[in-house]
């Protein structure tokens, strides 16, 4: 792959050319040269585009495409399809699958569908067998297949003894282990945050306190294991001051928040549309506040779409039955550009990288080429016509957002919209 790149801002912290607008050589997937009106001898590809802006290539640590078991959610092939053309040069994919991935051979197969693609795939294996929080899955041989990390998609590891054991256990290869903020005895069946606008709609409340009883008991037991922990979708200010304090002590934690957490809060389920039915649920403006302090003193590490496509089946029925979920990534870049600056949205998109073992690859001449083409200034209403993944059932349907993403330029491939 040859192409030069014309007048491109980049916006990279690590970069030497941060902030700059410059041309970039691209030979063989590798930066060879970057500078002023770069001439092109070899007539490589030229790209040009208006108030064309790069960075490194963005990481999104929790989405979810169907397959195998829930084709008719999407597959992997569209939901990689999706990722590029959202921006994101890596993804990594939850077990939320049927048969859930817990054994090498299921890893193995995503790894193979998702071979030789733009956007890379990093499976993320289940922590328990089947899901069902009783007995640990293959870790280490999920580790050795290619599995970055252990989680049962949105369901907690009711016991304690349990997440303890896999703390200790992964200890021995490194491998990290990631526990749903729930306590499913206090959440109930709960259908969104407990508060005035749940008792108001007649709604069965889901209190924070069920996140953050589950938060408490996860950092005692990585403070007593010493093993390597990550929180993922943390919802209620006092989940941050929990993992805020527990920092303090050098603990090997991480955390993530859910984009659409941060952009809305309860009181938008007026009429019972069921796209803002979301597990954890929307809370209210205290905790978005805490939430959004949290992204910037780096009390949270990441932020994440959470994309979960649910087919029509399962959303277009009543509050109570619908399940929660909502796509997520062709929505991410322009959310977060309305809720921070062009400089902190890339930070937050291209961190974590380290956490699930890809490497940074900072724009700068000899390194192989990961980027990500974006126009920040466009303002639009997202409709279903932005969205790419076969479900639409998006939270962010006709909000105004910022900010256009042209595509990637990733693991040796162009994929531009």
């Amino acid at each position: 792959m040859n192409i030069l790149i014309k007048s491109a801002t980049i916006i990279d912290s690590k970069s030497e050319f941060h902030n700059t607008t410059q041309d970039i050589l691209i030979e063989n997937g590798v930066i060879t040269n970057i500078g002023n009106q770069l001439k092109n001898p070899k007539n490589y590809q030229e790209i040009t585009l208006e108030n064309l802006h790069i960075s490194q290539g963005w990481f999104d640590s929790s989405v979810c495409f169907g397959e195998p078991g829930f084709e008719e959610r999407d597959t992997i092939a569209n939901g990689l399809k999706t990722a590029a053309a959202s921006g994101f040069t890596a993804v990594a994919m939850n077990a939320n699958t049927h048969p859930i991935l817990d054994t090498s051979s299921d890893i193995e197969f995503v790894n193979t569908k998702a071979k030789n693609h733009a956007v890379t795939l990093l499976p993320i294996g289940a922590l328990t067998k089947d899901g069902k929080s009783e007995d640990l899955a293959e870790l280490y041989d999920m580790t050795r297949a290619g599995a970055i990390a252990f989680y049962d998609y949105q369901k907690p590891v009711g016991n304690p003894n349990l997440l303890k054991i896999a703390l200790q256990y992964a200890m021995n290869f490194g491998g990290l282990v990631c526990s749903f903020p729930q306590e499913n005895k206090i959440a109930g069946l709960g259908v969104m945050n407990e508060n005035i606008t749940s008792t108001s709609l007649g709604l069965k409340g889901n209190p924070t306190l069920a996140e953050e009883l589950q938060v408490a008991r996860d950092l005692f037991l990585l403070e007593y294991t010493g093993g390597k922990l990550h929180i993922p979708t943390i919802s209620s200010a006092t989940s941050v001051a929990l993992i805020r304090e527990a920092k303090k002590k050098k603990l090997d934690l991480t955390c993530s928040v859910a984009i659409h957490n941060l952009y809305f809060t309860d009181d938008v389920i007026t009429d019972f549309n069921t796209h803002f039915k979301v597990l954890p649920p929307l809370r209210t403006k205290t905790d978005v506040e805490a939430l959004t302090e949290g992204l910037k003193d780096g009390t949270i590490d990441m932020v994440t779409s959470d994309h979960n496509p649910i087919d029509i089946e399962h959303k277009k029925i009543e509050f109570d039955y619908a399940a929660n979920g909502t796509i997520g990534l062709e929505s991410a870049f322009g959310a977060l550009q309305t809720l921070f600056t062009l400089k902190k949205t890339i930070d937050l998109l291209t961190k974590g990288k380290s956490r699930f073992g890809l490497e940074q690859t900072p724009i700068n001449i000899g390194n192989k080429v990961n980027i990500t083409l974006f126009n920040p200034d466009t303002k639009y209403t997202f409709t279903t016509k932005n969205i790419i993944s076969k479900s639409k059932n998006s939270i962010f349907e006709n909000e105004t957002l910022k900010g256009n993403v042209y595509g990637i330029i990733s693991n040796n491939q162009i994929s531009l919209n």
